[in-house]
């Protein structure tokens, strides 16, 4: 076998000097193209109805300034009033599948199971079917980072706890809407929530613990994930036949260098970052270098235990084998250098026990987001590294967009789908990896995190000044209606 560092300089070197030819070999015939939204990001009506809050909800009316326009989501795209809007869009351009998330304080507004509130199940009940109905198939995220405030009061994510919780939250979803929703997704980008809530602090929460408590989020989450699918594995697979994986987030690594030593940093910042959580989704315990290194640091801070905590035996059986298909989002890559072992600092660090530099060349093309850097070629490395790590799985591209302050003339959010298609196309034909699906970064504009509504993703712009928030189609969301129609990047493909 070829060690896989040295397939993935191949490619990276492959890529960045050839450049980039546009695929023009088409999509096959059952090969799924959509888009994707949030609740918290277009739902709005954040206490209507039943609604609870959420943790967004509490930080950012107790916390000026957070946001950088100053704004909220307590209205957003209004799409808990205007959802038939949004399905009128996803139909004009054709759109396979919807990937949207739903509110678990929509749904039970205590948290638990205790309360079920019908208005948020008749909601998500109409929306589904009209989605149905106009055959585009629902893709269902069942956490999208709202964690109730109600059990965030309680710990959230840092309580043991939090896994029966969502567990039984998870039930409820399954009962309710499992009929009707063929793909379920337990998670979110869990390593971006858990480092962002509880390691560097820069969501809510907001917990600074870089390298301790987003190691315990992320524990307890993979719990959670762990019994939520079995769950659906032994109580309504075999009537409802969907099925389910945790979306991950992660950007590509290749090496700075030729070196061994670049090389091996790459595959580490792949199982640091990425394998942190596919790991033990399909293999039932965190990657030997998370373990081995952390284990090694925290001795040497004077630590009796790892700071990365260890899963039962029950535990690992449970995790292991937990998704169906590998759910990815990704938007951008890094290169990667061997560095010195970093000291022993005091609080620890995720980048410390990590150990390798990553880093974006000045040269390659800026965005609007100061840690999104241009760079499709990267693409094809991510899926084929997923491809030799975790068994040569189905993989759906659950995420992948383009940030820019606004506009219809979006050409550069343009190339950037046909570009990244392509590696994509690319990686199938040429590589044999199993992608049967692209989810294009957002439908449309909404709220962006702490950005507000100052960064722009959507396919469609929104008008958010007005009554119905209008929703006008964008440069990119005719470029995609065409793809999804031919399903061709260019404007003659061969077979």
């Amino acid at each position: 076998m070829v060690p896989r560092v040295l397939i993935l300089t191949t490619f990276l070197n492959l890529f960045i000097s050839n450049g980039l030819a546009i695929n023009n070999k088409r999509f096959p015939s059952n090969f799924l193209f959509g888009s994707a939204t949030s609740a918290y990001q277009v739902e709005g009506a954040w206490n209507a109805d039943g609604k609870s809050e959420s943790l967004w909800d509490r930080y950012i009316h107790t916390t000026p300034g957070f946001i950088e326009d100053g704004s909220t989501g307590d209205v957003a795209c209004n799409s808990y009033y205007l959802w038939e809007n949004d399905i009128a869009i996803l139909k004009e351009m054709g759109a396979n599948h919807y990937r949207f998330s739903i509110a678990w304080t929509r749904i039970l507004p205590t948290g638990r199971n205790d309360v079920v509130n019908e208005k948020g199940i008749t909601y998500y009940k109409n929306l589904i079917k009209a989605l149905k109905q106009n055959n585009i198939e629902p893709m269902v995220s069942m956490f999208h980072w709202d964690t109730p405030q109600a059990l965030e009061d309680l710990g959230g994510f840092l309580n043991d706890s939090i896994a029966d919780w969502y567990a039984d939250y998870a039930r409820v979803l399954y009962e309710n809407f499992g009929d009707d929703v063929k793909y379920w997704f337990t998670f979110n980008e869990p390593k971006t929530y858990c480092n962002g809530g509880y390691g560097y602090a820069y969501d809510p929460p907001r917990i600074a613990s870089e390298g301790l408590l987003e190691y315990v989020c992320a524990h307890n989450l993979l719990r959670a994930h762990a019994k939520a699918y079995r769950i659906y594995d032994q109580e309504f697979r075999s009537k409802q036949n969907g099925k389910m994986s945790i979306v991950l987030d992660s950007s590509w690594f290749g090496p700075a260098t030729n070196s061994s030593e670049d090389k091996v940093a790459a595959e580490q910042a792949f199982h640091f970052e990425l394998g942190w959580y596919a790991n033990p989704v399909h293999y039932g315990d965190y990657p030997e270098v998370m373990k081995t290194r952390i284990a090694a640091r925290s001795a040497a801070e004077g630590r009796n235990q790892s700071r990365l905590p260890e899963f039962t035996e029950e535990e690992k059986e449970q995790l292991k084998d937990s998704t169906d298909f590998f759910a990815v989002n990704t938007y951008t890559g890094s290169l990667v250098s061997a560095i010195p072992e970093p000291g022993i600092t005091d609080p620890p660090s995720r980048y410390g026990d990590m150990g390798v530099n990553s880093f974006q060349p000045d040269e390659w093309e800026s965005t609007t987001f100061g840690w999104f850097k241009y760079a499709p070629w990267g693409m094809r490395i991510l899926l084929n590294w997923i491809k030799s790590t975790y068994g040569d799985p189905e993989i759906v591209v659950t995420e992948n967009g383009y940030p820019d302050y606004g506009g219809l003339n979006d050409t550069r959010r343009l190339d950037y789908h046909r570009d990244y298609l392509s590696y994509t196309r690319d990686a199938m034909d040429q590589d044999g990896v199993k992608v049967f699906a692209y989810t294009a970064w957002s439908l449309m504009d909404n709220f962006e995190w702490f950005s507000g509504y100052t960064q722009k993703f959507g396919l469609y712009a929104v008008d958010f000044d007005s009554e119905n928030k209008t929703r006008t189609a964008k440069q990119s969301a005719l470029y995609f209606r065409q793809v999804i129609k031919t399903k061709c990047l260019v404007d003659q493909c061969v077979e």
